[in-house]
């Protein structure tokens, strides 16, 4: 069986790790300066991080080889004494380290002490302990075409993007059915934009009047589109792009329907202002 091949760093994950790799050679000339013995190192980095495989573990995030996800995020920022927003602006809007070290305590009080569940996203006081606060959800290299469709022959897991547990019980979901992928194109615009960061359950797979899906066809691959009831009992697929030339409306049957596998329902996005 072929290997899937690996997707490239973008610009922003080629960055964080540019970013981390800065913190991490600081650390290692601060440690020479003390006199540590031995000097800081890659595997004892991993060791403070309970990776499997410390050192290498550690080398493919300082090397861009993996991108950079939440959970690894917090932890180096543990283990190397930064606050992540200084290696991965993107990846922690909307965090603040709990802790410096096990040690010290929170630079920002104030954060450490809010935790709205309005947001998906950690805040200070969901940082510790990781596991309880939050749950990663598996961050997949598949993209769901806004547009004319992929077929995505090859899928893997890139890494993980973490939810607030309590913003995902107020919405209903279980952690154990979410997906995150990728739209590309432009035909669910201004709803979904291109590259958006789409969260889908996938345990919401019946067609729903209004609700946005992810599907899969053998003529169309992977798509999100919005599912609109018609009066005769079948479904529309529908992009809510306004440019019905490009992007026109298709009409199933109620049979027709089931020849678009439902992957499931898009529940959140995530992108750029």
């Amino acid at each position: 069986m072929k290997k899937p091949t690996r997707t490239p760093l973008s610009a922003c994950q080629l960055a964080d790790a540019e970013r981390l790799r800065a913190k991490y050679v600081e650390r290692v000339k601060e440690s020479r300066e003390r006199g540590d013995k031995p000097t800081l190192n890659q595997t004892e980095v991993g060791e403070r991080c309970e990776w499997k495989s410390p050192q290498s573990t550690v080398s493919q995030y300082l090397n861009g080889k993996v991108a950079l996800n939440l959970e690894a995020l917090v932890k180096l920022s543990v283990a190397l004494d930064f606050e992540p927003a200084d290696v991965s602006p993107t990846l922690a809007k909307g965090i603040t380290r709990a802790v410096d070290s096990p040690a010290k305590p929170a630079r920002n009080a104030a954060a450490a002490n809010s935790s709205p569940t309005d947001t998906p996203f950690p805040g200070g006081a969901d940082i510790e302990p990781v596991d309880e606060k939050y749950a990663f959800v598996p961050q997949y290299s598949a993209k769901a075409a806004a547009g004319l469709g992929h077929e995505n022959p090859h899928v893997e897991s890139v890494a993980t993007l973490a939810f607030k547990r309590e913003w995902l019980r107020i919405k209903g979901v279980n952690p154990k059915n979410l997906i995150v992928i990728y739209a590309d194109g432009e035909s669910m615009w201004p709803t979904i934009d291109d590259h958006d960061v789409l969260l889908v359950d996938k345990s919401r797979a019946e067609p729903a009047d209004g609700q946005i899906f992810v599907m899969a066809s053998a003529d169309k691959g992977v798509i999100v589109k919005r599912l609109v009831q018609s009066p005769l009992g079948g479904w529309i697929i529908r992009s809510d792009n306004e440019d019905k030339g490009e992007y026109p409306d298709l009409m199933l049957s109620r049979s027709e329907i089931n020849e678009h596998r439902i992957i499931g329902r898009v529940i959140w996005r995530g992108g750029d202002l």
